[in-house]
Protein backbone atom coordinates (compact mmCIF):
# COMPACT_ATOMS: atom_id res chain seq x y z
CA UNK A 1 0.00 0.00 0.00
CA UNK A 2 2.83 2.39 0.89
CA UNK A 3 6.16 2.84 -0.89
CA UNK A 4 7.82 1.38 2.21
CA UNK A 5 6.73 -1.50 4.39
CA UNK A 6 7.82 -3.31 7.51
CA UNK A 7 10.26 -6.17 7.15
CA UNK A 8 8.62 -9.58 7.07
CA UNK A 9 8.60 -11.43 10.36
CA UNK A 10 8.83 -8.28 12.53
CA UNK A 11 6.10 -7.12 14.93
CA UNK A 12 5.52 -4.10 12.68
CA UNK A 13 4.71 -6.39 9.77
CA UNK A 14 1.80 -7.85 11.74
CA UNK A 15 0.37 -4.45 12.62
CA UNK A 16 -2.45 -2.93 10.56
CA UNK A 17 -1.37 -0.16 8.21
CA UNK A 18 -2.56 3.39 8.87
CA UNK A 19 -4.39 5.00 5.95
CA UNK A 20 -2.42 7.66 4.08
CA UNK A 21 -4.84 10.57 4.83
CA UNK A 22 -4.54 9.82 8.55
CA UNK A 23 -0.75 9.64 8.29
CA UNK A 24 -0.71 13.06 6.59
CA UNK A 25 -3.09 14.57 9.16
CA UNK A 26 -1.00 13.26 12.08
CA UNK A 27 2.21 14.52 10.46
CA UNK A 28 0.67 17.98 9.97
CA UNK A 29 -0.41 18.08 13.63
CA UNK A 30 3.04 17.01 14.78
CA UNK A 31 4.71 19.62 12.57
CA UNK A 32 2.41 22.36 13.91
CA UNK A 33 3.19 21.36 17.52
CA UNK A 34 6.93 21.41 16.77
CA UNK A 35 6.71 24.83 15.15
CA UNK A 36 4.74 26.19 18.13
CA UNK A 37 7.28 24.78 20.59
CA UNK A 38 10.16 26.33 18.64
CA UNK A 39 8.43 29.73 18.50
CA UNK A 40 7.81 29.58 22.26
CA UNK A 41 11.46 28.70 22.92
CA UNK A 42 12.59 31.63 20.80
CA UNK A 43 10.28 34.02 22.70
CA UNK A 44 11.65 32.85 26.08
CA UNK A 45 15.14 33.94 25.04
CA UNK A 46 14.18 37.61 24.45
CA UNK A 47 15.95 39.80 27.00
CA UNK A 48 18.61 37.21 27.79
CA UNK A 49 22.33 37.62 27.33
CA UNK A 50 23.89 34.90 25.20
CA UNK A 51 27.32 33.97 23.93
CA UNK A 52 27.21 33.72 20.15
CA UNK A 53 29.48 31.77 17.88
CA UNK A 54 29.74 33.95 14.79
CA UNK A 55 29.16 31.97 11.59
CA UNK A 56 29.27 34.86 9.15
CA UNK A 57 28.88 38.61 9.24
CA UNK A 58 25.43 39.37 10.61
CA UNK A 59 24.68 35.83 11.82
CA UNK A 60 25.68 33.62 14.74
CA UNK A 61 24.37 30.82 16.95
CA UNK A 62 23.62 30.51 20.64
CA UNK A 63 24.89 27.56 22.73
CA UNK A 64 21.55 25.83 21.99
CA UNK A 65 22.17 26.40 18.23
CA UNK A 66 19.41 28.99 17.82
CA UNK A 67 20.20 31.21 14.81
CA UNK A 68 20.75 34.86 15.74
CA UNK A 69 20.88 37.80 13.37
CA UNK A 70 22.56 41.09 14.24
CA UNK A 71 23.47 44.33 12.51
CA UNK A 72 26.13 43.45 9.96
CA UNK A 73 27.74 46.88 10.57
CA UNK A 74 28.88 45.40 13.90
CA UNK A 75 31.62 43.38 12.29
CA UNK A 76 32.45 40.16 14.06
CA UNK A 77 34.94 37.67 12.70
CA UNK A 78 33.54 34.24 11.81
CA UNK A 79 34.57 31.79 14.51
CA UNK A 80 34.65 34.46 17.22
CA UNK A 81 32.63 34.19 20.42
CA UNK A 82 30.79 37.41 21.34
CA UNK A 83 28.28 38.42 23.99
CA UNK A 84 24.89 39.57 22.78
CA UNK A 85 21.53 40.59 24.19
CA UNK A 86 18.54 39.02 22.46
CA UNK A 87 16.12 41.81 21.57
CA UNK A 88 13.58 40.16 19.30
CA UNK A 89 12.30 36.73 18.30
CA UNK A 90 10.45 35.41 15.32
CA UNK A 91 9.22 31.82 15.02
CA UNK A 92 12.54 30.44 13.76
CA UNK A 93 15.33 32.85 14.72
CA UNK A 94 16.42 35.65 17.03
CA UNK A 95 17.72 39.20 16.65
CA UNK A 96 20.40 40.54 18.99
CA UNK A 97 22.50 43.56 19.83
CA UNK A 98 26.16 42.70 20.23
CA UNK A 99 27.67 43.77 23.55
CA UNK A 100 31.15 45.20 23.86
Amino acid sequence: VFPFSARKGTPAARMPQVEKPLVKERAARLLARGEAALAMRMRTMVGSEQMLLIEKNGMGRTPCFAPVHFDAANSATPGAMVRARIVCANPTSLTADLLQ
